[in-house]
Protein backbone atom coordinates (compact mmCIF):
# COMPACT_ATOMS: atom_id res chain seq x y z
CA UNK A 1 0.00 0.00 0.00
CA UNK A 2 1.65 3.65 -0.67
CA UNK A 3 2.45 5.44 2.54
CA UNK A 4 3.58 8.57 2.71
CA UNK A 5 7.30 10.19 3.55
CA UNK A 6 7.95 13.62 4.17
CA UNK A 7 11.71 13.98 4.23
CA UNK A 8 12.71 17.81 5.29
CA UNK A 9 14.69 17.81 2.23
CA UNK A 10 11.66 17.79 0.21
CA UNK A 11 10.18 21.57 -1.74
CA UNK A 12 6.45 19.94 -1.88
CA UNK A 13 4.45 17.32 -1.00
CA UNK A 14 1.64 15.49 -2.51
CA UNK A 15 -0.02 12.51 -2.46
CA UNK A 16 0.31 11.77 -6.24
CA UNK A 17 3.51 13.91 -8.78
CA UNK A 18 2.01 13.63 -12.51
CA UNK A 19 4.98 13.96 -14.76
CA UNK A 20 3.67 15.02 -18.25
CA UNK A 21 0.82 17.67 -19.10
CA UNK A 22 -0.72 16.58 -21.90
CA UNK A 23 -3.60 14.91 -22.34
CA UNK A 24 -3.02 11.24 -20.57
CA UNK A 25 -1.24 13.08 -17.41
CA UNK A 26 -4.24 15.81 -17.07
CA UNK A 27 -6.71 13.08 -17.31
CA UNK A 28 -4.85 10.73 -14.55
CA UNK A 29 -4.99 14.09 -12.49
CA UNK A 30 -8.54 14.52 -13.05
CA UNK A 31 -9.52 11.21 -11.89
CA UNK A 32 -7.27 11.27 -9.10
CA UNK A 33 -8.22 14.28 -8.02
CA UNK A 34 -11.79 13.31 -7.71
CA UNK A 35 -10.93 10.48 -5.98
CA UNK A 36 -9.76 12.70 -3.16
CA UNK A 37 -6.29 12.40 -3.44
CA UNK A 38 -3.97 15.43 -3.84
CA UNK A 39 -1.95 16.03 -6.76
CA UNK A 40 0.32 17.15 -8.56
CA UNK A 41 1.55 17.56 -12.38
CA UNK A 42 4.28 18.74 -13.56
CA UNK A 43 5.13 20.00 -17.34
CA UNK A 44 8.48 20.78 -19.06
CA UNK A 45 6.91 23.09 -21.11
CA UNK A 46 5.62 26.64 -20.71
CA UNK A 47 2.19 25.19 -21.43
CA UNK A 48 0.04 22.21 -21.31
CA UNK A 49 -1.03 20.40 -24.17
CA UNK A 50 1.62 18.20 -25.14
CA UNK A 51 0.97 16.94 -28.99
CA UNK A 52 -2.54 18.30 -28.34
CA UNK A 53 -1.48 21.76 -28.23
CA UNK A 54 -2.43 24.87 -30.20
CA UNK A 55 -0.79 28.20 -31.30
CA UNK A 56 -2.72 31.04 -32.00
CA UNK A 57 -1.27 33.02 -34.86
CA UNK A 58 -3.02 36.75 -36.19
CA UNK A 59 -6.55 34.74 -35.63
CA UNK A 60 -5.79 31.70 -36.45
CA UNK A 61 -5.76 28.57 -34.53
CA UNK A 62 -3.01 25.89 -35.31
CA UNK A 63 -2.98 22.60 -33.67
CA UNK A 64 0.51 21.19 -33.63
CA UNK A 65 -1.22 17.47 -34.34
CA UNK A 66 -3.19 15.68 -36.57
CA UNK A 67 -6.79 14.83 -34.53
CA UNK A 68 -9.48 14.12 -36.70
CA UNK A 69 -11.70 12.74 -33.82
CA UNK A 70 -12.06 12.32 -30.22
CA UNK A 71 -12.75 8.97 -28.65
CA UNK A 72 -16.18 8.55 -26.60
CA UNK A 73 -14.34 8.23 -23.55
CA UNK A 74 -15.41 8.41 -19.73
CA UNK A 75 -13.24 11.32 -19.55
CA UNK A 76 -14.73 13.40 -21.83
CA UNK A 77 -18.15 12.77 -20.05
CA UNK A 78 -16.66 13.95 -16.56
CA UNK A 79 -14.94 17.18 -18.06
CA UNK A 80 -16.38 20.55 -15.99
CA UNK A 81 -18.38 21.33 -19.59
CA UNK A 82 -18.84 19.27 -22.43
CA UNK A 83 -16.21 18.97 -25.04
CA UNK A 84 -17.40 21.09 -28.28
CA UNK A 85 -17.23 19.40 -31.17
CA UNK A 86 -17.53 20.58 -34.88
CA UNK A 87 -18.32 17.28 -37.47
CA UNK A 88 -17.18 17.28 -40.94
CA UNK A 89 -20.23 17.59 -42.37
CA UNK A 90 -19.07 16.41 -46.05
CA UNK A 91 -17.44 13.18 -44.82
CA UNK A 92 -14.38 12.38 -46.61
CA UNK A 93 -13.44 12.45 -50.37
CA UNK A 94 -11.43 10.82 -51.58
CA UNK A 95 -9.43 12.46 -54.82
CA UNK A 96 -7.85 10.88 -57.30
CA UNK A 97 -6.62 10.57 -61.06
CA UNK A 98 -10.49 12.14 -63.00
CA UNK A 99 -12.14 10.78 -60.14
CA UNK A 100 -13.82 11.79 -56.73
CA UNK A 101 -15.44 9.29 -54.27
CA UNK A 102 -17.40 10.44 -51.41
CA UNK A 103 -17.62 8.04 -48.15
CA UNK A 104 -19.95 9.63 -45.03
CA UNK A 105 -21.06 13.09 -45.36
CA UNK A 106 -24.62 12.21 -45.85
CA UNK A 107 -27.66 12.53 -43.56
CA UNK A 108 -27.64 8.02 -43.51
CA UNK A 109 -23.97 7.70 -43.73
CA UNK A 110 -24.01 6.72 -47.70
CA UNK A 111 -20.85 6.59 -49.72
CA UNK A 112 -21.56 9.16 -53.13
CA UNK A 113 -19.58 9.97 -55.81
CA UNK A 114 -18.08 13.62 -55.39
CA UNK A 115 -21.00 16.42 -56.46
CA UNK A 116 -20.56 17.73 -60.17
CA UNK A 117 -17.64 15.66 -60.34
CA UNK A 118 -19.34 11.59 -61.25
CA UNK A 119 -16.86 8.82 -60.71
CA UNK A 120 -16.86 6.74 -63.72
CA UNK A 121 -13.98 4.54 -62.82
CA UNK A 122 -15.46 1.05 -62.66
CA UNK A 123 -18.77 0.66 -61.13
CA UNK A 124 -19.61 3.19 -58.75
CA UNK A 125 -23.17 2.22 -57.95
CA UNK A 126 -21.77 -1.33 -56.68
CA UNK A 127 -19.02 0.48 -54.28
CA UNK A 128 -21.64 2.53 -53.30
CA UNK A 129 -23.57 -0.29 -52.15
CA UNK A 130 -20.69 -2.48 -51.00
CA UNK A 131 -19.27 0.72 -48.72
CA UNK A 132 -22.61 1.50 -47.47
CA UNK A 133 -23.35 -1.83 -46.79
CA UNK A 134 -20.24 -3.08 -45.21
CA UNK A 135 -19.30 0.02 -43.40
CA UNK A 136 -22.54 0.20 -41.48
CA UNK A 137 -22.17 -3.71 -40.51
CA UNK A 138 -18.93 -2.77 -39.15
CA UNK A 139 -19.80 -0.30 -37.09
CA UNK A 140 -22.50 -2.65 -35.36
CA UNK A 141 -19.85 -5.12 -34.77
CA UNK A 142 -19.14 -5.64 -30.89
CA UNK A 143 -15.19 -4.93 -30.45
CA UNK A 144 -14.71 -8.30 -29.07
CA UNK A 145 -15.67 -9.93 -32.40
CA UNK A 146 -12.90 -7.68 -34.20
CA UNK A 147 -10.52 -8.36 -31.87
CA UNK A 148 -10.81 -12.57 -32.75
CA UNK A 149 -10.10 -11.95 -36.25
CA UNK A 150 -6.79 -13.70 -37.57
CA UNK A 151 -4.26 -10.74 -37.21
CA UNK A 152 -2.38 -9.38 -40.14
CA UNK A 153 -1.29 -5.70 -41.26
CA UNK A 154 -3.88 -3.70 -42.38
CA UNK A 155 -2.54 -3.98 -46.22
CA UNK A 156 -2.34 -7.79 -46.11
CA UNK A 157 -6.10 -7.54 -44.36
CA UNK A 158 -7.61 -5.53 -47.85
CA UNK A 159 -6.08 -8.59 -50.02
CA UNK A 160 -7.15 -11.31 -47.46
CA UNK A 161 -10.98 -11.24 -46.78
CA UNK A 162 -12.62 -10.99 -49.77
CA UNK A 163 -12.85 -7.47 -50.23
CA UNK A 164 -12.97 -6.30 -54.27
CA UNK A 165 -9.89 -5.56 -55.28
CA UNK A 166 -11.16 -1.99 -56.99
CA UNK A 167 -12.53 -1.06 -53.93
CA UNK A 168 -9.56 -2.14 -51.60
CA UNK A 169 -7.26 -0.22 -53.78
CA UNK A 170 -9.00 3.02 -54.34
CA UNK A 171 -11.64 3.94 -51.76
CA UNK A 172 -10.37 1.54 -48.42
CA UNK A 173 -6.23 1.40 -48.98
CA UNK A 174 -6.25 5.55 -49.25
CA UNK A 175 -9.43 5.98 -46.11
CA UNK A 176 -7.06 3.80 -43.80
CA UNK A 177 -3.71 5.59 -44.46
CA UNK A 178 -5.53 8.75 -42.88
CA UNK A 179 -7.11 6.93 -40.12
CA UNK A 180 -3.80 5.01 -38.72
CA UNK A 181 -1.19 7.66 -40.37
CA UNK A 182 0.20 4.98 -41.87
CA UNK A 183 0.51 5.14 -45.91
CA UNK A 184 2.08 1.83 -45.73
CA UNK A 185 -0.62 0.35 -44.11
CA UNK A 186 1.73 -1.95 -42.10
CA UNK A 187 0.24 -1.34 -38.67
CA UNK A 188 -1.66 -4.44 -37.55
CA UNK A 189 -5.23 -4.87 -38.80
CA UNK A 190 -6.98 -5.33 -35.52
CA UNK A 191 -6.18 -1.40 -34.74
CA UNK A 192 -7.07 -1.08 -38.98
CA UNK A 193 -10.06 -2.36 -38.11
CA UNK A 194 -11.13 -0.69 -34.59
CA UNK A 195 -10.30 2.53 -36.64
CA UNK A 196 -13.04 1.92 -39.40
CA UNK A 197 -15.43 0.83 -36.84
CA UNK A 198 -14.74 4.10 -35.04
CA UNK A 199 -15.10 6.63 -38.25
CA UNK A 200 -18.37 4.23 -39.66
CA UNK A 201 -19.70 4.54 -35.89
CA UNK A 202 -18.92 8.35 -35.33
CA UNK A 203 -17.69 10.06 -38.69
CA UNK A 204 -14.89 12.87 -37.62
CA UNK A 205 -15.19 16.16 -35.93
CA UNK A 206 -12.99 18.89 -35.09
CA UNK A 207 -12.49 20.14 -31.19
CA UNK A 208 -14.10 23.69 -31.08
CA UNK A 209 -11.66 26.29 -30.83
CA UNK A 210 -8.87 23.59 -31.46
CA UNK A 211 -7.49 20.92 -29.70
CA UNK A 212 -5.90 22.49 -26.72
CA UNK A 213 -9.49 22.95 -25.70
CA UNK A 214 -9.39 19.55 -24.08
CA UNK A 215 -6.33 19.35 -21.92
CA UNK A 216 -7.76 22.84 -20.98
CA UNK A 217 -10.86 21.77 -19.92
CA UNK A 218 -9.10 18.83 -17.73
CA UNK A 219 -6.45 20.92 -16.08
CA UNK A 220 -9.97 23.66 -15.07
CA UNK A 221 -11.23 20.55 -13.36
CA UNK A 222 -7.92 20.36 -10.66
CA UNK A 223 -7.56 22.71 -7.90
CA UNK A 224 -5.54 25.85 -8.57
CA UNK A 225 -1.95 25.35 -8.27
CA UNK A 226 -2.25 21.67 -9.35
CA UNK A 227 -0.33 22.24 -12.59
CA UNK A 228 3.03 23.60 -12.75
CA UNK A 229 4.78 24.31 -16.12
CA UNK A 230 8.06 25.10 -16.90
CA UNK A 231 9.26 21.96 -14.07
CA UNK A 232 11.71 19.29 -15.75
CA UNK A 233 11.97 15.96 -14.39
CA UNK A 234 15.11 14.39 -13.86
CA UNK A 235 14.71 11.52 -11.92
CA UNK A 236 11.96 9.61 -10.18
CA UNK A 237 11.64 7.07 -7.37
CA UNK A 238 8.33 5.81 -6.02
CA UNK A 239 8.21 8.60 -3.73
CA UNK A 240 9.66 11.28 -5.21
CA UNK A 241 10.69 13.34 -7.97
CA UNK A 242 14.15 15.33 -8.84
CA UNK A 243 13.69 18.09 -10.82
CA UNK A 244 16.26 20.51 -12.76
CA UNK A 245 15.81 23.72 -11.39
CA UNK A 246 13.00 23.36 -8.87
CA UNK A 247 13.78 21.22 -6.04
CA UNK A 248 12.60 17.49 -5.15
CA UNK A 249 8.72 16.89 -4.91
CA UNK A 250 7.73 14.43 -2.21
CA UNK A 251 4.65 12.31 -2.74
CA UNK A 252 3.65 8.40 -2.44
CA UNK A 253 2.88 7.95 -5.80
CA UNK A 254 4.28 8.79 -9.22
CA UNK A 255 2.68 8.77 -12.78
CA UNK A 256 4.67 9.32 -16.00
CA UNK A 257 2.47 10.51 -18.42
CA UNK A 258 5.01 11.45 -20.84
CA UNK A 259 5.70 10.36 -24.66
CA UNK A 260 7.23 7.12 -24.87
CA UNK A 261 11.10 8.24 -25.19
CA UNK A 262 10.72 10.78 -22.38
CA UNK A 263 9.27 7.81 -19.84
CA UNK A 264 12.02 5.95 -20.94
CA UNK A 265 14.47 8.54 -20.09
CA UNK A 266 13.23 8.76 -16.41
CA UNK A 267 12.18 4.91 -16.57
CA UNK A 268 15.08 2.99 -17.72
CA UNK A 269 14.13 -0.12 -19.43
CA UNK A 270 10.97 0.74 -20.42
CA UNK A 271 9.86 -0.05 -24.30
CA UNK A 272 10.29 2.25 -26.94
CA UNK A 273 8.40 1.70 -30.19
CA UNK A 274 9.19 2.97 -33.37
CA UNK A 275 7.71 5.88 -34.53
CA UNK A 276 5.39 7.41 -37.51
CA UNK A 277 6.70 10.49 -38.17
CA UNK A 278 4.08 13.61 -39.38
CA UNK A 279 4.57 17.11 -40.96
CA UNK A 280 1.41 19.50 -40.42
CA UNK A 281 0.82 22.64 -42.93
CA UNK A 282 -1.26 25.56 -41.99
CA UNK A 283 -2.21 27.38 -44.93
CA UNK A 284 -4.64 30.74 -44.52
CA UNK A 285 -6.16 31.20 -47.51
CA UNK A 286 -7.70 34.45 -48.77
CA UNK A 287 -11.21 33.28 -48.95
CA UNK A 288 -13.43 30.33 -48.90
CA UNK A 289 -12.13 26.87 -50.62
CA UNK A 290 -15.24 25.13 -52.49
CA UNK A 291 -14.44 21.85 -50.56
CA UNK A 292 -16.34 23.24 -47.44
CA UNK A 293 -15.92 21.18 -43.72
CA UNK A 294 -14.78 18.00 -46.06
CA UNK A 295 -11.22 15.61 -45.28
CA UNK A 296 -10.09 15.72 -48.89
CA UNK A 297 -7.70 12.70 -48.97
CA UNK A 298 -5.03 12.25 -51.79
CA UNK A 299 -6.20 8.89 -53.51
CA UNK A 300 -3.63 9.38 -56.50
CA UNK A 301 -0.18 10.18 -55.16
CA UNK A 302 0.15 13.56 -56.68
CA UNK A 303 1.96 15.17 -54.46
CA UNK A 304 3.54 15.26 -50.42
CA UNK A 305 -0.02 15.75 -48.63
CA UNK A 306 -1.99 12.90 -47.84
CA UNK A 307 -4.84 14.70 -46.62
CA UNK A 308 -6.67 18.19 -46.17
CA UNK A 309 -8.99 20.19 -44.75
CA UNK A 310 -10.55 23.62 -44.54
CA UNK A 311 -10.60 23.48 -40.51
CA UNK A 312 -12.29 26.87 -40.14
CA UNK A 313 -15.36 25.57 -42.24
CA UNK A 314 -16.07 23.18 -39.50
CA UNK A 315 -14.72 25.31 -36.79
CA UNK A 316 -15.04 29.25 -37.62
CA UNK A 317 -13.28 30.04 -34.52
CA UNK A 318 -9.89 28.93 -36.36
CA UNK A 319 -9.79 31.68 -38.56
CA UNK A 320 -10.51 35.40 -38.44
CA UNK A 321 -13.24 36.46 -40.59
CA UNK A 322 -12.97 36.16 -44.15
CA UNK A 323 -9.81 33.96 -44.66
CA UNK A 324 -10.25 30.14 -44.29
CA UNK A 325 -7.46 27.55 -42.32
CA UNK A 326 -6.23 24.75 -44.59
CA UNK A 327 -4.76 22.30 -42.47
CA UNK A 328 -2.89 19.46 -44.48
CA UNK A 329 -0.83 16.57 -43.32
CA UNK A 330 2.40 15.01 -45.06
CA UNK A 331 3.26 11.39 -43.56
CA UNK A 332 5.86 8.89 -44.31
CA UNK A 333 9.22 9.49 -45.36
CA UNK A 334 7.68 12.78 -47.20
CA UNK A 335 7.10 14.04 -44.08
CA UNK A 336 10.87 14.91 -42.83
CA UNK A 337 11.50 16.99 -45.79
CA UNK A 338 12.51 20.72 -45.11
CA UNK A 339 9.11 22.86 -44.80
CA UNK A 340 9.89 24.98 -47.49
CA UNK A 341 10.13 22.19 -49.78
CA UNK A 342 7.20 20.58 -48.55
CA UNK A 343 5.24 24.12 -48.90
CA UNK A 344 6.67 24.21 -52.55
CA UNK A 345 5.74 20.90 -53.95
CA UNK A 346 2.00 21.01 -52.08
CA UNK A 347 0.72 23.87 -53.34
CA UNK A 348 -0.31 22.56 -56.75
CA UNK A 349 -1.31 19.74 -55.20
CA UNK A 350 -3.58 21.18 -52.91
CA UNK A 351 -5.00 23.52 -55.76
CA UNK A 352 -6.23 20.15 -57.35
CA UNK A 353 -7.67 18.54 -53.65
CA UNK A 354 -9.42 21.74 -53.08
CA UNK A 355 -10.61 22.77 -56.36
CA UNK A 356 -9.04 26.32 -56.12
CA UNK A 357 -5.95 28.29 -56.62
CA UNK A 358 -3.22 27.78 -53.61
CA UNK A 359 -0.16 29.93 -54.87
CA UNK A 360 -1.63 32.90 -53.23
CA UNK A 361 -1.93 31.24 -49.67
CA UNK A 362 -0.11 32.15 -46.87
CA UNK A 363 1.99 29.46 -45.38
CA UNK A 364 1.11 29.98 -41.28
CA UNK A 365 3.21 27.49 -39.76
CA UNK A 366 4.31 23.82 -40.20
CA UNK A 367 5.02 21.25 -37.40
CA UNK A 368 7.13 18.50 -37.88
CA UNK A 369 7.16 15.73 -35.59
CA UNK A 370 9.17 12.60 -35.87
CA UNK A 371 7.98 10.86 -32.75
CA UNK A 372 3.79 11.39 -33.84
CA UNK A 373 2.49 8.32 -33.80
CA UNK A 374 3.99 4.90 -32.28
CA UNK A 375 3.89 2.18 -34.22
CA UNK A 376 2.29 -0.86 -33.90
CA UNK A 377 2.73 -3.70 -36.02
CA UNK A 378 1.51 -7.19 -35.61
CA UNK A 379 1.27 -8.98 -33.56
CA UNK A 380 -0.45 -6.33 -31.35
CA UNK A 381 -0.45 -7.30 -27.80
CA UNK A 382 -2.96 -5.05 -26.28
CA UNK A 383 -2.59 -3.27 -23.53
CA UNK A 384 0.79 -2.59 -21.85
CA UNK A 385 1.17 -2.96 -17.95
CA UNK A 386 0.35 0.61 -16.41
CA UNK A 387 1.72 -0.50 -12.87
CA UNK A 388 5.57 -0.72 -12.60
CA UNK A 389 6.16 -1.09 -9.13
CA UNK A 390 3.89 -0.02 -6.08
CA UNK A 391 3.65 3.53 -5.86
CA UNK A 392 5.02 4.20 -9.87
CA UNK A 393 2.74 4.26 -13.05
CA UNK A 394 3.01 5.20 -16.76
CA UNK A 395 0.61 5.73 -19.21
CA UNK A 396 0.33 7.50 -22.42
CA UNK A 397 -1.12 5.70 -26.16
CA UNK A 398 2.25 3.89 -25.74
CA UNK A 399 0.97 1.85 -23.07
CA UNK A 400 -2.67 1.28 -25.27
CA UNK A 401 -3.24 2.31 -29.12
CA UNK A 402 -2.03 5.35 -30.31
CA UNK A 403 -4.00 8.78 -30.21
CA UNK A 404 -5.84 10.75 -27.78
CA UNK A 405 -7.88 7.17 -27.06
CA UNK A 406 -5.06 5.54 -25.95
CA UNK A 407 -3.76 8.51 -23.76
CA UNK A 408 -7.04 8.68 -22.18
CA UNK A 409 -8.21 4.61 -21.82
CA UNK A 410 -4.43 4.18 -19.95
CA UNK A 411 -4.92 7.17 -17.59
CA UNK A 412 -8.36 5.66 -16.95
CA UNK A 413 -6.62 2.31 -15.98
CA UNK A 414 -3.31 4.12 -14.45
CA UNK A 415 -5.67 5.49 -12.07
CA UNK A 416 -7.56 2.45 -11.33
CA UNK A 417 -4.04 1.13 -10.33
CA UNK A 418 -2.96 4.28 -7.95
CA UNK A 419 -6.57 3.98 -5.68
CA UNK A 420 -5.87 0.12 -5.73
CA UNK A 421 -2.63 0.32 -4.34
CA UNK A 422 -3.66 2.88 -2.06
CA UNK A 423 -7.13 1.16 -0.97
CA UNK A 424 -9.21 3.10 -2.30
CA UNK A 425 -12.30 1.43 -3.97
CA UNK A 426 -12.19 2.27 -8.00
CA UNK A 427 -15.30 3.94 -9.71
CA UNK A 428 -17.33 2.68 -11.98
CA UNK A 429 -15.28 4.48 -14.69
CA UNK A 430 -11.84 1.72 -13.64
CA UNK A 431 -13.55 -1.25 -14.90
Amino acid sequence: MLKRRTPRAFSDIADIVVIGGGAAGLAAAHYLTAAGLTVTVLEAERRIGGRMATEVRDGFRLDRASQLSLPDSPTLRRLPRPLPLRRLTGGILLRGQGSARRIGGTADGRCEPADGEPDTAGDPVFERIWLRANLARLGRSPEARLRARPELTAAGALTTRGIPPRIAERSLRPLLSVLLHDPELATSSRLGDLALRAFARRGLGLPAGGAAVLPELLAAGLPPGAVRTGVRAVAVTTTAVVTEAHGTFGCRGVVVATGAAEAARLLPGLRVPAFRPVTVLHHAAPAAVPSGATLVVEAGARGPVAHSVAASAADPSRAPAGRTLVTSVVLGSQAAEPPELLDKAARPQLGEMHQTTAEDWELLAAHHDAQAVPAVPPPYTGVRPVRLLDGLYVCGDHRDAPGPAGDLASARRATAAVLADAGLRPPAWAG
